[in-house]
């Protein structure tokens, strides 16, 4: 009798304390700045802007790529002051973000939202999917990508009637 009580309190003490953790985990007070500070790179990762890339990522940054490759701030930034200026004809690629979920938890938060590629190319445009999760650390007042997952979304298969 006391052990079957002793298993109902425990039961109930783990239940209110998850309770408490997705409480707190889902109450991001720098969500706003969080958004905005993601929406901002995406505008300027449109345009392979190298200025808000070095904003946006941490020096220490451990980012594996949807292809399934670990790279690092320093090996993103030297691709992008080495890549080639953008032709006229060339595909323009236009990112965007949906879904977005912040938890935050004091100076350090999870970003998991779903990565729209808009990808346009003579009159034909194509578009991609992406869920990507970062993790930020406030430091100096300034929130950074300290590490980063992309993944593919499979593309929906067409329906045969």
């Amino acid at each position: 009798m006391i052990t079957g009580m002793k298993t109902r309190i425990a039961a109930l003490v783990l239940v209110l304390l998850s309770q408490t953790v997705v409480t707190y985990s889902q109450s991001a007070k720098d969500a706003d700045a969080l958004t905005l500070l993601l929406k901002e790179f995406l505008i300027g990762a449109s345009q392979n802007n190298a200025a808000v890339h070095d904003r946006f990522w941490a020096d220490d940054l451990i980012y594996t790529r949807s292809a399934g490759v670990r790279t690092t701030k320093a090996e993103l930034m030297k691709n992008l002051r080495s890549a080639q200026p953008p032709k006229p004809d060339d595909p323009k690629t236009v990112y965007s973000a949906e879904d977005i979920q912040i938890h935050q938890y004091g100076d350090t938060a999870v970003v998991a939202f779903r990565l729209v590629a808009t990808i346009t190319k003579g009159g034909s445009t194509e578009v991609s999917n992406y869920l990507n999760t970062g993790t930020f650390v406030k430091r100096n007042g300034e929130w950074r990508a300290v590490a980063w997952q992309s993944t593919v979304m499979p593309k929906p298969k067409e329906s045969v009637p």
